[in-house]
C-alpha cells in the first residue's frame, strides 16, 4: 500500500506508514455496496439503545446469576471485577453446555463457568462492527463498554428490530 502523503510503499495491512507514520487504516476501510451497507457502516451501536447491563460480580454464584437472568428476563449477565470492569459473560447457552447436570451448581462461582474476556463494542462503533463480531463468534449477546466498564448489552433481536424498521424506510 502506498502512503498518500510521502508515497512510501508499505506492506499490505500496515496500520501506519513506515516512513512518515501517517495512518493508513482508513484506506483499508470497506466500501458500501448500497444504502443498507452504507447505513450499517456509518450508524453507531448507540442507535440500538442498548439496554442497561445486568451484572454479577466474578465472586458471585451461579445461583445469583440465574436468579438475575430470570428476574430481569435476559439471556446473559455481564461479569464484573472488583473495579467494575467487564471480565466475562455468562449466557443461557453457558448454562446448557457447561452447567447442566452439575450437582450443586447454584453454589458454584460464576468465574468457573463464564466466558472470560468477551468480545465487546463501544457505543460509537459502527453497527457493521457489532454484526461482524456477532457473526464471527456466533454470539447472540454483545456487551457494550466504555472505558472497560459495561454500559449496555445488545442482542441479535435488537439488530433485527433495527433492520426491520430500516427496511421500511428504504
Amino acid at each position: 500500500m502506498r502512503c498518500p502523503l510521502c508515497e512510501t510503499v508499505n506492506p499490505p495491512g500496515a496500520d501506519a506508514c513506515t516512513k512518515c507514520l501517517a495512518a493508513l487504516t482508513s484506506l483499508d476501510g470497506p466500501l458500501a455496496q448500497g444504502p443498507l451497507e452504507a447505513n450499517l457502516l456509518t450508524t453507531p451501536v448507540s442507535v440500538l439503545e442498548p439496554r442497561p447491563p445486568v451484572t454479577v460480580p466474578a465472586t458471585g454464584t451461579l445461583g445469583d446469576a440465574i436468579r438475575q437472568m430470570i428476574d430481569v428476563r435476559v439471556g446473559a449477565v455481564l461479569v464484573t471485577g472488583p473495579g467494575g470492569d467487564l471480565v466475562g459473560i455468562l449466557t443461557e447457552r453457558d448454562f446448557l453446555t457447561k452447567v447442566a447436570g452439575v450437582a450443586g451448581y447454584d453454589r458454584l462461582p460464576v468465574s468457573q463457568f463464564m466466558t472470560l474476556g468477551p468480545e465487546t463494542v463501544e457505543p460509537t462503533d459502527a453497527l457493521a462492527v457489532a454484526l461482524g463480531k456477532m457473526d464471527a463468534g456466533g454470539y447472540r449477546h454483545l456487551p457494550v463498554v466504555r472505558d472497560g466498564k459495561p454500559v449496555g448489552v445488545i442482542s441479535v433481536r435488537d439488530v433485527l428490530r433495527y433492520l426491520t424498521t430500516l427496511g421500511s424506510e428504504m
